[in-house]
């Protein structure tokens, strides 16, 4: 769902990086390089699926273990040369229904997040500052929706792991845009699809937050791939929030006309 992950350009950037992968280049680069350079080819490999919809729920689970189940719409946008644009709308139940989430993603720019709230019948921007806070009470925060950018992170090749029976290289990300809720990010990113297993949240004070996991990954139009349950759990407050994918449908026609704010109050 970050909520959904999102990428660019193939030609030279693959071919730098398979360079840099041979034992004597990988050798020669310093572990900043080679995290940047594994960043790059995990971007690389989900480009090009142009638009898609999905049907999803969001089971948000107490320390005590009582749940909620929302249903929900996801739509989402591929953007040339910058971030992907993404639209969620609530279903289910009647308390939230016809709420809608609107996200801009950006590289270097902030990103730009809209909320439609039914009772009150209007828009309301999402500041900058807000976007560390939780996402309609799920454990997954507002910058959590943004599409994966490159240029948000520096990054920092940890080590070689296991994960999930598969090998997989373990990176350190820490945000390059202000006002992220976290210090860091650990990403454990397998070696034969570059696919996110797991990422670790660290807090303000560099504590560990949370945990996302990625599980049952499908793959679409021969190439890419997308988790069909993603796990947040809260270490710290002992909660937990499921993201279930139902169905998923690529290239179903949606434009930019799908992702105006006008559309937030369309979107019922």
């Amino acid at each position: 769902m970050t909520l959904t992950t999102l990428l660019k350009n193939l030609g030279a950037i693959s071919l730098v990086f398979a360079v840099a992968s041979t034992p004597i280049a990988q050798a020669q680069q310093s572990d900043a390089e080679k995290g940047l350079a594994i960043a790059k080819e995990r971007k690389i490999r989900d480009e090009g699926w142009g638009d898609s919809q999905a049907e999803a729920s969001m089971i948000l689970r107490t320390s005590s273990g009582q749940e909620i189940e929302r249903k929900m719409r996801l739509l989402t946008l591929e953007m040339e040369n910058d971030g992907d644009k993404g639209l969620t709308v609530f279903d289910q139940p009647a308390d939230v229904k016809g709420t809608a989430f609107l996200n801009y993603s950006h590289a270097l720019e902030p990103d730009e997040q809209w909320m439609y709230l039914p009772a009150l019948k209007r828009v309301k921007r999402i500041a900058s500052k807000s976007k560390s806070g939780p996402f309609m009470g799920s454990e997954f925060a507002f910058e959590d929706l943004s599409s994966f950018e490159v240029e948000k992170f520096s990054y920092k090749y940890l080590r070689d792991e296991k994960i999930n029976g598969q090998d997989a290289f373990v990176l350190e990300q820490v945000p390059a845009y202000e006002f992220s809720g976290y210090t860091k990010m650990l990403a454990w990113i397998d070696k034969e699809h570059y696919r996110a297993q797991k990422i670790e949240f660290y807090d303000r004070k560099d504590s560990l937050l949370k945990t996302l996991t990625m599980h049952d990954y499908k793959q679409y139009l021969d190439k890419y791939w997308r988790p069909m349950l993603m796990k947040m759990v809260n270490h710290q407050n002992g909660k937990s929030t499921d993201l279930v994918t139902h169905e998923l449908t690529f290239r179903t026609g949606l434009t930019e006309e799908d992702f105006s704010q006008a559309s937030l109050k369309r979107a019922r």
